[in-house]
């Protein structure tokens, strides 16, 4: 089985910082990527950073400058730094792996369960 448990999250000020973790476990061959997306409420899911095993990045203009996506390939997590929260970064975030499982032989994405971000104002 594949799971991908995500921690981190929860309610802060505006201005204040969270770090999300998402820690994949299963029988990976190989991740191709991972990445965070977020929903709001009335909103559809929407990219906020993605990284690829190699180190590429990919943020959505909104998170620019503020949130910072890493990971620990080894360890097969993946983390999002988020500073300076703005009221509508409020979301649930959701974790998502894109990689390739044992006994399957295509590349899948993977989704964690999600965790609520809360910014007051």
């Amino acid at each position: 089985q594949v799971q991908l448990v995500e921690s981190g999250g929860g309610l802060v000020q505006a201005g204040g910082s969270l770090r999300l973790s998402c820690a994949a476990s299963g029988r990976f061959f190989s991740i191709q990527a991972m990445g965070w997306y977020r929903q709001a409420p009335g909103k559809q899911r929407e990219l906020v950073a993605l990284i690829t095993t190699g180190g590429s990045t990919v943020y959505a203009d909104s998170v620019k400058d503020r949130f910072t996506i890493s990971r620990d390939n080894a360890k097969n997590t993946v983390y999002l730094e988020m500073k300076g929260l703005k009221p509508e970064d409020t979301a649930v975030y959701y974790c998502n792996v894109r990689g390739i499982v044992a006994g399957i032989s295509v590349s899948t994405n993977y989704w964690g369960q999600g965790t609520q971000v809360t910014v007051s104002s």
